[in-house]
């Protein structure tokens, strides 16, 4: 019987003042004694501004399949990743005989920036369902801490206004599109 895939833990290790004060400093202004509005954490993810990348998030994935591990793996910018071995010599199992279902733990440790790279691929709906319901779960989790954070983990067709694939999904031309697209913008009219 299958295990079901489960988050154990979801932790965040930053100060919104800290991101603030460190874009302050790439303009060459004091730092700061208020904490940033919504409006302009949202302005600062939106534009990906290296300041971002101090926020950084830490999950795990238990009994995540290992071919969905793997989709997540590929991802290496901003994000180290974890993930429980199969070796033979460690488990005691033959590694040839085991199935790519099987289920591994796989924890990360990643910055923002990374997040909405991931939401990009990973939310688009060429992705394998299994992986995007992987990702969907640290989103849920992230809209729950950082509501800004989650309005711009979109999928790259919403990102970038248009779909770039090769074999395209159809969705790029839909009103559910239009209006995920406005959406996301609107943060950027603020």
């Amino acid at each position: 019987m299958e295990q079901p895939l489960t988050l154990k833990f979801f932790k965040e290790k930053f100060v919104w003042r800290d991101v603030a004060d460190a874009a302050r400093t790439t303009i060459r202004m004091e730092e700061g004694d208020k904490e940033p509005s919504s409006a302009w954490k949202r302005r600062i993810l939106l534009s990906e501004h290296s300041p971002i990348r101090q926020m950084t998030f830490r999950w795990k994935w238990l009994d995540l399949k290992y071919w969905v591990s793997v989709h997540f793996v590929r991802h290496k910018i901003g994000i180290e990743h974890f993930v429980s071995t199969q070796r033979t010599d460690r488990t005691g199992v033959n590694r040839d005989e085991t199935p790519q279902s099987s289920p591994v733990n796989h924890e990360c440790f990643a910055n923002a920036q990374s997040l909405i790279f991931i939401s990009r691929k990973r939310l688009c709906r060429q992705a394998s369902a299994e992986t995007t319901a992987a990702w969907k779960m640290v989103l849920a989790e992230v809209k729950k801490r950082e509501p800004e954070l989650y309005s711009v983990c979109v999928p790259e067709c919403v990102y970038r206004g248009f779909c770039p694939e090769f074999k395209t999904c159809g969705y790029a031309g839909t009103k559910a599109f239009q209006k995920a697209l406005d959406a996301y913008r609107k943060g950027s009219e603020e």
